[in-house]
């Protein structure tokens, strides 16, 4: 007999908790992820150290080794999240891509959600 974990079944909705994906050089993974944390933009910021892309950039397609950082968070912060990354990324135009977590470890998911300032009202 199978036995499949069903966390859907005691998960509290999470429709504000996201995983960012993000790509950078690897030589400045560590002080995005840092800064990110820094400004409370989210909970975790994982970086895997070496991907290899291939992409399309100005009608030529490119190779570059990079890092993915994989930034845990909510919907709330991405606006914020954005702009910071703006500020101090250094490519023209980075990748920045939210996917909504559906389900997963209720007490992790809390404390994503309590780890991440909300927004200033004002």
């Amino acid at each position: 007999m199978r036995h499949v974990l069903d966390m859907t079944a005691d998960s509290p909705q999470t429709p504000d908790t996201v995983v960012c994906l993000l790509t950078a050089p690897q030589s400045n993974a560590r002080s995005l992820a840092a800064s990110v944390i820094d400004k409370r933009l989210a909970a975790c910021v994982n970086i895997v150290p070496l991907v290899q892309s291939i992409y399309r950039w100005k009608g030529t397609v490119e190779q570059a080794d990079e890092a993915l950082l994989i930034v845990k968070t909510t919907r709330a912060s991405i606006p914020r999240l954005e702009q910071l990354l703006r500020e101090i990324h250094p490519y023209e135009s980075f990748e920045l891509v939210a996917l909504d977590i559906v389900a997963g470890s209720h007490p992790y998911l809390e404390w994503i959600a309590d780890s991440v300032a909300p927004p200033s009202r004002g």
